[in-house]
């Protein structure tokens, strides 16, 4: 059992590497939207919420979920690794 004073874990990336303050985070609806995946936050939401968004290999229903460089997003056929720098969509 976990001490209730202790801070909470650090988010890992893929590569099992802890986040830092530094690390850029994006969520997962504007990940979609701003890489040109989906048109609006309406299609976003439909998609993560329908189950039909992969982060890592796991099927992610929350949209605000905070992606971190080198996570993989797979959406509709297509496998996303999330860049260092947001923009540089691969």
């Amino acid at each position: 059992m976990s001490d209730p004073t202790d801070p909470p874990a650090e988010p890992e990336s893929s590569t099992g590497a802890a986040a830092d303050d530094a690390t850029p985070r994006i969520s997962l609806d504007d990940f979609l939207k701003t890489g040109g995946f989906v048109g609006t936050g309406g299609q976003a939401k439909f998609l993560i919420q329908g189950g039909e968004v992969l982060v890592n290999g796991q099927a992610e229903t929350r949209r605000r979920r905070k992606l971190l460089p080198g996570d993989v997003v797979e959406l509709l056929g297509k496998r996303i690794v999330v860049p260092q720098r947001s923009g540089d969509h691969e």
